[in-house]
Formats: C-alpha cells, sequence, structure tokens
C-alpha cells in the first residue's frame, strides 16, 4: 500500500485527539514567564530595582546583583519543575538555537548541588562556527558569545515532560559582530528612540521615550501529518514543487471566516494555551481564504518582545501540530494556484506619555504631531523603498510577492482617500514663503474629518505592501517564515534617519527666525512634495500600475537575488553605520548569507523535483503506460478494429509525450545545476540559479508532471494530491 493511501485510509479511520480543557485565559496567561510581578517575589529589593531599571532605562545590570537576579530566575525554575536552562537566540538560519545546561554542578569536595549564578545568565559561549556568518568567522574561529537581553522575560518551554528555563539572547562572534537578528533590531529601537524622542519633544517636553510597536498576523496552512510525510517536498522544501490545481480550489470564497473544522479547532485551542502560559498574547483566529489556511493574530506589544513572541509561537505551533497528527506549513506559498501565506507587521510608535504618535489627535497641537510623524514615515518609506524589499526578500517570498493574494514587489504606500486630500492641501495652501499668515493651515482641525483612529475612512488595501490602516502602518509584504526582526530592523532604521535629518531642517528654519509650527509645517510640506509619488492608492496587482511605477522610477525587483543588492550599496552602509544600527562589515555578511540562503533553497527544490520525477513521477507514468499498451495489444490481438482503441492510443500518446519531454527537461535542469555549483562568486551563482535553473525549468517540469497527474489512473499516482491535502480532515 502506497503512503498515499496510508495517509487517506488513516484520516477516515481515526479520530484527532482533543484539545484541552477549557480555562480561563487570565488563569493561563504569562503561567511559564519570568515577569517582573514574579521577580518582585523571588528577587531582593536592589535585584528587582536593578532588573526594572534595565528593562525599563536600558541600564546595564551590575554582575553582582546579577548573581541574585540568577537565583531568583532558578528557584522560580524549580518551583515549576525545571531542571535545565538555555540561552535561546535567533541566528541567522532563520530558526532558533538553543544549548541545554544542567542547574546541577559538583562542588570540590564532591557534594551535588543546585546552581545558576551570574555568569552564567549575562553570557555563554556557543561554538559559532556552523551558524551562517558570511565570511565574518572562519570554521576554524569557533568562539561567538550569547548575552542576555533583559528586555525580553526568561520563560519556561515544556517539551513533552521536560521543562527548559529559556533565557532570551543575542549572538556576536568573538570580535564583536552581530550573528543574528536580535541584536541589529535592538540597536534600531535605540536609534529610532533618540530621533523620535527628539522630534517628540516639540510638541511634548514630558517625552522621554518612544518605543516601537507591532501586532504581527501570522498565516499558516495545516494539513494531515501523513498527508505531509507522503511529499517529500513539503517534507524536505516546505512547499509542494508539484501538484495539479483540484476541481475546487478557493473560487467559491467559502473557507474565508467560516466554521474551523473540529480537528484543527482542537489544535488552535491547544497552541493557544501553551503561547498564552508563554506570555503570547494572542487575540483572534480564523479562517484563511485558501482551503486549509488559517491566521492568529496576537495584542499589540513592544517590538522587541512581539519579534521573540512571534519566532517562538511558530515553534510552538510546529510541535502541538504533531500531537494532533497535523503539521503546519508555514511556506509562503505551499501550494500553487491558491493564495499563499504572509505574516503582515502592523508597526506604529507609542510614547511614555501614552500616545500613538500615528493616531491623529484632537487638536491642532496634536494633528500636528501626528501629521510629523505620518510623513515622516512615507518619505522613510520613499527613500529607502529599496532596503524595505531587501528586508523581506527570500527564495520562498518570491512565489508569493504579487500573485493575486500578496503586494506586488514593488514598495507603495497606501493611505487612503481622505488623508490623500490633507496632504493636497497642505501642498496647495502653503506657499514657497511662510509667514504669519499661513499659521493658518495649523488650525486645520483633522479630528472633525477624521476619526481618532480612522476605522472608517481608511480602508483595507491588501494590494499594497505598505498600507496606512487608522493607527498604525500595516507592512504586508513579510513573508510567513520571516523573522520579523529583519524588517523591523529596516524600518526602525530608516524612521530613525528620516526623523534625524527632519529635526536638523526644523531647527535651520527656527534659527533662522521662523516660529516652530511655521517650520515644522514648511518642512512637512517639503517631504510632502519630495515623496509623493510613492503614494498609491490603486490595485497593485494590475499591469497598469507596473507601467505607472515604471514612470514614477519606482524599482520592481521581482527576485531575491537582485533585490538584495540594496543592502550593500554605499546610501545602506552609511545609513546603518550613521545610526548604529550594523557596520558595513556586517552588512556585506548579511548580503553574503542571504544569497547563500536563497542558493540553497532553490538547489534543495531542484534536487527534489529531479528526485520526484525519476522516483515517484516517472515510475508511476511508465508503470501506466505499460498498462494501456497491454490493453492495445490484447484489442489487437482479438481483432477488433483500430478505432475502437483510438482513445486509448491518444492517452498513450500524449502520456509518452510528456515522459519523453519530462525526462529530458530534468536532465538539463541537473546539468544546468553542475554549472551552478561552479561557479565560486554568490551574488553570479544565485543570479544563475534563478535565471539558468528556476527560471527556465521549474515551472516547465511542473507543467509535465501536473498533466501527467491528470493522465495516470489515480490508484497508481503515488503523491497525496491537492484535493486530499486540502480538503481531507
Amino acid at each position: 500500500m502506497s503512503l498515499r493511501v496510508s495517509a487517506i485510509n488513516s484520516i477516515s479511520q481515526g479520530k484527532a485527539p482533543k484539545g484541552p480543557a477549557s480555562a480561563k485565559i487570565t488563569a493561563l496567561f504569562g503561567e511559564n514567564v519570568f515577569t517582573l510581578q514574579k521577580a518582585r517575589a523571588f528577587l531582593s529589593d536592589e535585584a528587582y530595582k536593578s532588573l526594572l531599571s534595565s528593562i525599563k532605562g536600558s541600564k546595564k545590570i551590575d554582575r553582582t546583583v546579577a548573581n541574585q537576579i540568577a537565583a531568583g530566575m532558578r528557584q522560580w525554575a524549580e518551583t515549576k519543575g525545571v531542571t535545565h536552562y538555555t540561552h535561546w537566540f535567533q541566528p541567522l538560519t532563520g530558526t532558533t538555537a538553543e544549548k541545554h545546561d544542567s542547574f546541577f554542578t559538583l562542588k570540590g569536595d564532591g557534594t551535588a548541588i543546585e546552581e545558576f549564578d551570574g555568569a552564567a545568565l549575562i553570557q555563554q559561549e556557543p561554538d559559532a562556527s556552523s551558524f551562517p556568518s558570511g565570511g565574518i568567522r572562519a570554521t576554524f574561529e569557533a568562539r561567538g558569545y550569547t548575552a542576555w537581553d533583559p528586555s525580553s522575560p526568561a520563560f519556561i518551554m515544556e517539551i513533552g515532560d521536560g521543562k527548559t528555563l529559556c533565557i532570551p539572547t543575542i549572538f556576536v562572534s568573538y570580535t564583536g559582530e552581530t550573528l543574528d537578528y536580535k541584536a541589529p533590531l535592538l540597536k534600531s529601537l535605540e536609534a529610532l528612540n533618540k530621533s523620535a524622542v527628539e522630534v517628540a519633544n516639540y510638541f511634548d517636553k514630558n517625552v522621554s521615550r518612544v518605543a516601537a510597536t507591532l501586532g504581527w498576523e501570522q498565516e499558516y496552512f495545516v494539513i494531515d501529518e501523513g498527508m505531509f510525510n507522503a511529499r517529500p517536498d513539503l517534507v524536505l522544501s516546505g512547499r509542494t514543487v508539484f501538484g495539479h490545481a483540484p476541481a475546487k480550489g478557493q473560487q467559491l470564497e467559502d473557507h474565508y471566516f467560516g466554521s474551523i473544522p473540529e480537528r484543527v479547532y482542537d489544535f488552535m485551542r491547544d497552541f493557544e494555551n501553551e503561547s498564552y502560559k508563554l506570555g503570547i498574547p494572542l487575540r483572534t483566529r480564523h479562517n484563511e481564504v485558501a482551503p486549509a489556511q488559517f491566521e492568529c493574530a496576537p495584542i499589540f506589544e513592544e517590538v522587541s518582545v512581539a519579534v521573540d513572541h512571534n519566532t517562538l509561537l511558530m515553534d510552538v505551533m510546529n510541535r502541538v501540530a504533531r500531537r494532533h497528527g497535523l503539521r503546519v506549513l508555514l511556506h509562503e506559498k505551499p501550494f500553487a494556484g491558491i493564495n499563499g501565506s504572509g505574516k503582515h507587521n502592523n508597526w506604529s510608535m507609542s510614547t511614555d506619555t501614552g500616545v500613538n504618535l500615528l493616531a491623529p489627535g484632537k487638536t491642532p497641537k496634536t494633528n500636528l504631531m501626528f501629521l510629523t510623524f505620518f510623513v515622516n514615515t512615507i518619505k522613510a518609506v520613499h527613500d529607502y523603498s529599496d532596503l524595505l524589499r531587501a528586508s523581506i526578500a527570500s527564495a520562498s517570498n518570491d512565489y508569493r510577492l504579487g500573485a493575486n493574494e500578496a503586494p506586488p514587489a514593488i514598495i507603495s504606500v497606501f493611505i487612503g482617500g481622505y488623508l490623500s486630500k490633507v496632504l493636497e492641501e497642505i501642498k496647495e495652501r502653503v506657499g514657497d514663503k511662510f509667514d504669519e499668515q499661513d499659521e493658518a493651515i495649523l488650525k486645520l482641525d483633522l479630528h472633525r474629518s477624521i476619526p481618532e483612529l480612522l476605522l472608517d475612512n481608511t480602508d483595507r488595501n491588501r494590494t499594497s505592501p505598505f498600507a496606512f490602516t487608522g493607527n498604525k502602518f500595516e507592512f504586508r509584504a513579510v513573508g510567513s517564515t520571516a523573522n520579523c526582526a529583519n524588517a523591523m530592523t529596516t524600518l526602525n532604521t530608516i524612521m530613525a534617519d528620516t526623523l534625524k535629518k527632519f529635526k536638523q531642517d526644523v531647527d535651520v528654519l527656527i534659527e533662522k527666525g521662523d516660529k516652530k509650527e511655521i517650520a515644522i509645517m514648511h518642512v512637512i510640506r517639503e517631504y510632502i512634495v519630495a515623496s509623493d509619488k510613492v503614494l498609491f492608492e490603486g490595485d497593485g496587482y494590475s499591469e497598469e500600475w507596473e507601467k505607472e511605477a515604471a514612470k514614477r522610477g519606482l524599482p520592481n525587483l521581482k527576485t531575491t537575488p537582485l533585490a538584495l543588492d540594496a543592502m550593500v550599496t554605499e546610501k545602506a552602509k552609511h545609513l546603518f553605520e550613521s545610526n548604529d544600527v550594523l557596520s558595513h562589515v556586517e552588512l556585506e555578511a548579511r548580503h553574503e548569507i542571504e544569497l547563500e540562503k536563497y542558493i540553497k533553497n532553490v538547489q534543495i527544490e531542484a534536487r527534489i523535483m529531479g528526485e520526484l520525477c525519476t522516483s515517484h513521477v516517472l515510475p508511476a507514468s511508465v508503470k501506466y503506460q505499460n498498462i494501456l499498451i497491454n490493453n492495445i495489444k490484447g484489442l489487437k490481438e482479438i481483432g477488433l478494429k483500430e478505432s475502437s482503441y483510438a482513445n486509448q492510443l491518444q492517452i498513450l500518446e500524449k502520456i509518452s509525450e510528456h515522459i519523453n519531454i519530462l525526462s529530458d527537461l530534468v536532465e538539463k535542469m541537473i546539468e544546468a545545476r553542475k554549472v551552478c555549483n561552479a561557479m565560486t562568486e554568490t551574488r553570479t551563482k544565485a543570479i544563475a540559479y534563478e535565471s539558468q535553473v528556476k527560471a527556465p525549468f521549474f515551472d516547465a517540469i511542473r507543467y509535465r508532471v501536473d498533466k501527467l497527474e491528470l493522465l495516470v489512473d489515480d490508484s497508481n499516482w503515488p503523491l497525496p494530491k491537492y484535493r486530499e491535502m486540502l480538503f481531507i480532515r
């Protein structure tokens, strides 16, 4: 019996395990997190105040106090049955990493004790040689350091019957370069905080801190584990490289917001409860547009914690799914012909005085503050659209961008009709010279035409990669497998840089004698004029927009190898270095790493395509071909006319044609891959893999396989079909 048939039978015969018993979310929330409330109970006043000032004020923790904090953490963890701890970090592999150590140790006299000191809390030394470094570290240079990030709370990970205390950390090389996603993110947040506070102080001198906030929306597919295991392409690459579209896909749009299947519902409840215990504030769950596709979303948090929670959630979802005999597919495009999955990043900024800087206020002063940060965001996206595109570039996201369910590769900004009108009014009403009469523009009463949250007046343009949605910007182009930190680091940094320039421009006018408000409006108008070509309110999927974007000079980089070039321009190096986020060495290393990832992903897909064709598709097709041949021979032998088996001949001819062409294409693809593998320069190799392997062969091979899937007897076809994976529960 084939794996495909076994998988189908197991679904029809088996019953999914039930999810956990219902409990109040508030009773579960943060149960496995070392929150400040728990720290208060397990730490001395000195240690607690030191931890609090580190979290709230970014102050370093003294190593002597760290011993007290570590001891308190261990005591708390031991009350939960924890025996081991780990430094939990996010290397540039795209997954998380951890090395577990026990609290157990032996003293000099052989006495066994449980111990966790400040040195172990603050710093560890995992082997850095096998993590991507982009040439920063040679293989024989193994030393790297993880350093505690107090801004993100420690938590306990439960895996089966085991429990481990996880300490969120950054990861750096022996020579100090960052080797992870978290360290640059924290630096970008500090850069944004500094620039944003200085601008916010124009309006409120009490603002001393500005934090970027993030609310991610995670899309994903869920299929049966047996089906998953019967598809080597899903196991190895995360997507189906073959598969004919089913008669019913998403055209009826009946899955979207529909009733959640019971088996998936039990899985959702289970992973949500695990998430609540880890302090992940999940709020929303629903069916997405494509069959077997779903989404979850949390309450907004500060960016660094939100990034940790999303990364943690993906791990939790994968583990919990297996309990239910399911698999979660996080690939951006696991199935052709239906919607792929994104991770929409809803980003804003808030002050320590409780103000959302992207929410219009109710007075001219707060309206002006909103306009300042709103227009600066548009200007930042305009000036650095190429970097934003690079920040979401990957082999898997290339399948999704612009594929009629995701924004195109062209970075543009949607702000809605009302705000477009406001910006136009500012452009038209303010002249080149400012005087007292121009203060009239400051009286623009935005809140009468634009509610504070703009919920009714700003539509959600799903074709826009960067859309204003009321009191935040939604960066919709981020891929579902991505670490949010990459896009958020870039967005924070370009915003920090733009705000820094804005303050310089305003201060120059104030020094010349302009009133503060007039100077601010003058610069706002200049920024509106300078960046209006990035604004687009229409259909981002249309060919007309692609042509219009080209006229405007907006980049349209559809493939990752070319999109990544923006990371290593002089403009990018100056941006990241001047804001103390990434050095030029670190940027070049990350560029190299992302290119290597692209090469390896395309290479894996090419290899699995070849393997599936030679060991699954072609044998099944030849087997059915022989059945037809024997059938035709038998009909001939009993003297029937050719017209009586004309249809069999026609099917045989089609199958033979597809077999021959498919076999030829696979051989040519293998040869092309060998040519690419011989290349030594990484960028050249990545471009070659896209243009000489992926572009000419992937779709062509898929076309032949999908045609054979329709022609070959269903009982002979070895791979689970789309209709089975997407619809059988």
